[in-house]
């Protein structure tokens, strides 16, 4: 278990919060049920705390060993996202750019199939997806299991080409991912897994994750177990090793210990300790860096990115054999999902979409701050009142204890609106969700002799009011 992360029981605090995870429980033992699944365990993450774990069925199903939120599973492409976070690690550090050519880091790698006027294949390209590389390297790896050594799979390189110019669309590739990887061993001077381990897991305490997992701990691993078939058992599946395809697809991991890696994409600050990389650095891995064409998702650094009913969402899935794995959050709300199941027609992403849909909103109420309730001065009846300029008009209203700001000519006023939100005597922060108005600025009622306002200054704009403004027109 990672000694960083227990189960902190806020059903007990929260009563709301009992029906909601009772109600999610009920529902995925009727779906594992029903879909014949043998093992599911599941988390849900709230800023530093992991509120609610639980095993579903079991993770063996010949030993009738159950599954547990300590469990070990073959993540999958979840290894991705620590590829990821290696490479911002060490540009953090100033050994490498984003937009660096792979080839100024590794002369040895060659593809065909770009002609030359296409741009070069770059660091980022490799993790966002949008490199062109193939989806595999040169082997049949996912049929045989016979995974590729890392001198294989630079001997392979020139015999592929890309399947379109870098920049052009969207293309997942696993053997962009093991490129990264190679990245990240050619610049730090260690292999892949002695940085993932020293810089990663071992900063987060992820003491039950591994590149490379370790026999010590096989007994811990859920049996991975083929998909149903009608008229067939399900059979475990061979355990493999990814070998040169690892920083793309070989970690294994717990729900108790990603719940530590979700922590993580919320933390702030400068990087140190725990905190394996700054914040800023984690929030721009969040941001889409690739928009798909219909605008129904995108990809962040590492990570995707969607939009879920009412909020956006990061993470990502994976699908080896016998094992497919899901992790989500929701950097807004700072709630964050893991769910690991061990069969390879598992659907860990409808439990995901699941807890956002019904949980996260309970959570989301039980954790909210109270509203902060300010009195109403009374010197700030003289701001009330419509103002205008040569470009617009705008109101100043009262609504309960607030002063609010909005432009009385919109379709939709309450969408131009922005709290008033005071600094000092005269002097408010103006807060709203329209980015391209004066979100974050200043307003200022600048008065006259008599107490009157005599403008209003909104960041480096100017505004009067209206009586004001006529006298002005008309002289």
């Amino acid at each position: 278990m990672n000694p960083h992360y227990h189960i902190v029981d806020w059903a007990a605090d929260h009563p709301g919060l009992r029906a909601g995870f009772d109600l999610l429980a009920a529902w995925i033992d009727s779906q594992m049920a029903y879909g014949g699944l043998p093992g599911l365990s599941a988390g849900i993450v709230c800023d530093q705390e992991l509120i609610w774990a639980r095993g579903f069925g079991l993770a063996h199903l010949q030993d009738a060993r159950p599954a547990t939120p300590s469990a070990i599973y073959r993540i999958a492409s979840i290894s991705k996202t620590f590829t990821s976070t290696a490479i911002m690690q060490l540009r953090d550090a100033g050994k490498l750019r984003l937009d660096d050519p792979v080839v100024a880091h590794l002369p040895w790698f060659a593809m065909g199939g770009n002609s030359a006027e296409a741009p070069a294949i770059t660091l980022r390209h490799l993790i966002t997806h949008t490199s062109g590389l193939p989806r595999e390297a040169a082997f049949p790896y996912w049929l045989d299991f016979q995974f590729p050594s890392r001198e294989q799979l630079i001997a392979s390189l020139p015999g592929q080409e890309t399947t379109c110019p870098p920049e052009t669309r969207f293309k997942y590739s696993n053997l962009a991912v093991a490129i990264a990887g190679e990245v990240v061993s050619a610049v730090s001077g260690q292999t892949y897994e002695e940085y993932v381990h020293s810089r990663i897991l071992d900063p987060l305490g992820m003491v039950s994750t591994s590149v490379s997992l370790p026999h010590s701990q096989r007994r811990r691993l859920a049996a991975g177990y083929t998909r149903r078939l009608p008229g067939v058992e399900r059979e475990i599946t061979p355990f493999t090793d990814s070998d040169a395809i690892a920083p793309a697809a070989n970690l294994s991991s717990t729900v108790e210990d990603l719940a530590g890696f979700i922590s993580l994409q919320f933390g702030d600050g400068p990087a140190g300790g725990r905190q394996i990389l700054k914040g800023s650095s984690l929030r721009e891995m969040h941001r889409p860096h690739w928009v798909f064409p219909d605008w129904s998702g995108a990809r962040g650094l590492g990570f995707e990115v969607y939009r879920h009913p009412g909020r956006t969402l990061v993470g990502h899935g994976g699908h080896v054999a016998g094992y497919r794995t899901q992790i989500v959050f929701s950097p807004d709300d700072r709630i964050g999902a893991v769910v690991l199941t061990n069969a390879s027609d598992g659907d860990p992403m409808s439990v995901t979409n699941w807890i956002f849909q019904h949980v996260a909103p309970v959570i989301a109420e039980a954790t909210a701050s109270p509203p902060e309730i300010g009195i109403f001065q009374p010197q700030w009846d003289s701001y009330l009142g419509k103002y205008r300029n040569r470009w617009s008009d705008s109101q100043v209203l009262r609504q309960g204890e607030e002063l609010v700001l909005i432009d009385p000519t919109a379709e939709n006023p309450d969408g131009s609106r922005y709290r008033l939100v005071p600094v000092d005597e005269g002097r408010f922060r103006l807060e709203g969700t329209d980015g391209s108005g004066p979100v974050g600025e200043l307003a200022v009622f600048e008065l006259g002799p008599d107490g009157r306002v005599e403008r209003l200054k909104i960041g480096e704009g100017v505004t009067f009011p209206v009586q004001s403004w006529v006298q002005v027109t008309e002289s």
